[in-house]
């Protein structure tokens, strides 16, 4: 039976695809193996090294959560300031004056052209030389800085593209019936364009949750990274334990992200979807009686 979209598979396509699953999950189950055996030869597996993580609470308390409250505050920090900054940076390059437009754009440009990491580096500098702000602040003030000028740039060309993807029948009926261009963008472009924008946004939402451990990477921020690599030292140099707990709490933090975004998309899609108006039995017959009148 074929559809629209594609042609049925004959017997010999069926019994191609079959052949290539078999081969795959042969191949991926010799990789699962291979690297569980490695594993085991180097003593990654040995209870000792993963105990911690299962028994008491000392390693969470200690490193763990320390570490996971520590990048969800720049993380956080980084989106407050990154989703308006960066939909003002994207509303500002599509201004009809030029003295709005072209400075938006060099900012933009210049800021999504400079690794993140580097913007962190200058940042630490730029605190430690010209501030007061203390030593052991100054990581989470640099990682910070770092994440809102790089993002905020990003999300402005987001912004952008979102609003200058929607039809443009959309704004000239707006400005036909009166509307400024300030109402225009701000009650018709920004609310059909944000249900668009929604995943690109959410996507980059997780790349600023994930850049964290840059800032412990380089500028000894105590993010979870650091303090997993701290922990892993203390208790016997479990080092695959430790990032392996690690990779599954930054897992779980994205999934429920995206997740979260998924539910918000459809609540959105079904609000615009049932915004029509519904006309009673009275409302009818008035309007019948109404045109009947008329003739």
């Amino acid at each position: 039976m074929s559809s629209i979209l594609y042609d049925a598979q004959g017997p010999r396509a069926k019994r191609r695809n079959v052949i290539f699953t078999v081969v795959f999950v042969v191949v991926l189950a010799a990789l699962l193996w291979w690297v569980f055996s490695t594993l085991d030869e180097k003593g990654q597996l040995e209870w000792a090294l993963w105990k911690p993580f299962f028994t008491g609470t000392e390693a969470w308390s200690t490193y763990i959560w320390p570490g996971l409250q520590n990048t969800l505050k720049a993380a956080v920090l980084a989106v407050v300031i990154a989703l308006p900054l960066g939909a003002a940076l994207g509303i500002a390059r599509l201004s009809d004056h030029r003295w709005v437009r072209v400075p938006a754009a060099v900012v933009v440009e210049f800021f999504r052209s400079i690794p993140v990491l580097v913007l962190m580096i200058f940042g630490l500098a730029l605190f430690a030389e010209y501030t007061n702000v203390s030593s052991d602040d100054r990581p989470l003030y640099a990682v910070v800085t770092g994440l809102v000028l790089y993002n905020a740039s990003v999300l402005a060309e987001i912004v952008r593209s979102g609003i200058l993807a929607l039809p443009k029948g959309q704004a000239e009926g707006a400005m036909a019936i009166g509307l400024r261009k300030g109402q225009v963008m701000r009650l018709i472009l920004l609310p059909q364009a944000v249900t668009a924008m929604l995943p690109a946004i959410v996507s980059q939402l997780v790349v600023i949750l994930k850049d964290t451990a840059l800032g412990g990477a380089i500028l000894t921020f105590p993010e979870l990274l650091a303090s997993a690599n701290t922990m892993s030292g203390y208790y016997g140099a479990n080092v695959i334990a430790s990032y392996t707990v690690v990779a599954v709490i930054y897992i779980a933090l994205n999934f429920a992200l995206t997740s979260f975004a998924s539910w918000l998309e459809r609540r959105l899609r079904r609000g615009k979807k049932s915004t029509g108006a519904v006309l009673s039995a009275d409302d009818v017959e008035t309007a019948d009686a109404g045109a009947v009148g008329k003739l």
